[in-house]
């Protein structure tokens, strides 16, 4: 199935006749219908929350993709999982697949407690909620919490997902620290604080040139 791939939106922007794409993970699939989760709260309110606040049953929108998912490799001793509310969906479907003797820790950003949800995590699994009232803002809110978790024995396989400054402290952390080399490591900028999916992702450009370097 596409659960826990991405799809692009498009959608109207705050210009008239402006249209934008904006990218969300499909956190269900069924015959003909998919499931697709949007904050409706937060600061940073874009064209893809007015929409789906506003949205009633009947409405159209098009739809493109749906893009490749990202799995956590259960095949390693341990599993690390970090993200924040944009992660949460595409979390939520690594560990409906992880088997029931996977250990490790899953660590997710939230804004408040009513975010939390119930997940199926394995029982070996340490499942973490973080609470942040500004995300981005606060950029060391998991890498924090992460570098405070006692690291297991064996090879982990980390998936990390979260806003574009708090990738970077994770990554710096993962690699640099916890030496993970790319095949254990996938981790991606899924939003960047005051910046459009545009702009972003020519943020992204270039921070993957200079890691190049």
């Amino acid at each position: 199935g596409f659960a826990g791939g991405y799809i692009k939106l498009r959608l109207t922007g705050e210009k008239e006749r402006e249209v934008v794409t904006r990218t969300y993970t499909i956190r269900n699939q069924r015959d003909n219908e998919i499931d697709v989760d949007f904050v409706l709260h937060g600061h940073n309110v874009g064209p893809a929350s007015r929409w789906a606040a506003k949205c009633k049953r009947g409405d159209k929108i098009f739809i493109g993709g749906p893009g490749p998912k990202t799995i956590v490799d259960s095949s390693k001793d341990w599993v690390l999982m970090v993200g924040d509310m944009t992660a949460l969906p595409a979390i939520s479907v690594n560990i409906e697949q992880l088997p029931p003797e996977t250990i490790g820790y899953i660590v997710v950003e939230i804004f408040d407690e009513a975010d939390m949800q119930a997940l199926p995590v394995p029982k070996g699994v340490q499942l973490n909620w973080l609470l942040n009232s500004e995300p981005g803002k606060n950029s060391t809110v998991l890498v924090d919490f992460v570098k405070k978790i006692d690291w297991l024995d064996g090879q982990v396989s980390a998936w990390v997902a979260s806003e574009f400054n708090s990738m970077r402290n994770l990554r710096d952390y993962l690699q640099n620290v916890r030496r993970l080399k790319k095949e254990d490591l996938y981790i991606s900028s899924y939003w960047k604080l005051g910046s459009n999916e545009e702009s972003h992702r020519e943020a992204k450009r270039r921070d993957r040139q200079a890691a190049a370097l």
